[in-house]
């Protein structure tokens, strides 16, 4: 069995952003050559997240509005968590979207369903953040 390790780096314009990273996981699929097994994709931030859904940029809006209505930004004071920073609203908001993905590899490629991609989810952005690529197989 091989094994495959990536980090990969971001650091967001924006407070709060999607962004879809399928070909650049794909990139560390081909640079693995593993051709049969398991992509995991996690977030190493716990106020970023890594999911899976459409890259369609309605959802990606109402995604924006529904977790700003489970957990509002501010005001700020609403949170325990922040006394020393102002990010509770992001660990929130982490914690609804999720850690990490897994896919399986089949013929070398990813193998989603219909409209399936990768993104990774930034919501206390504005500083350099990364997440983990670790591929499995044969």
């Amino acid at each position: 069995m091989k094994s495959y390790r990536k980090e990969l780096w971001f650091n967001t314009s924006a407070r709060r952003e999607l962004i879809n990273i399928t070909g650049q996981v794909e990139e560390c699929l081909n640079e693995s050559g593993i051709k049969e097994g398991l992509v995991l994709v996690n977030a190493m931030h716990i106020t970023a997240s890594v999911f899976i859904n459409d890259d369609e940029s309605g959802l990606h809006h109402d995604f924006e509005v529904w977790l700003e209505k489970l957990a509002p930004e501010k005001p700020y004071s609403q949170y325990r968590h922040n006394g020393f920073e102002d990010n509770a609203d992001a660990h929130l908001k982490r914690t609804v979207m999720g850690r990490e993905v897994v896919v399986a590899v089949s013929g070398g490629k990813l193998d989603f369903g219909p409209w399936e991609q990768i993104f990774y989810g930034e919501f206390d952005g504005k500083r350099r953040k990364r997440l983990l690529v670790k591929i499995i197989g044969e």
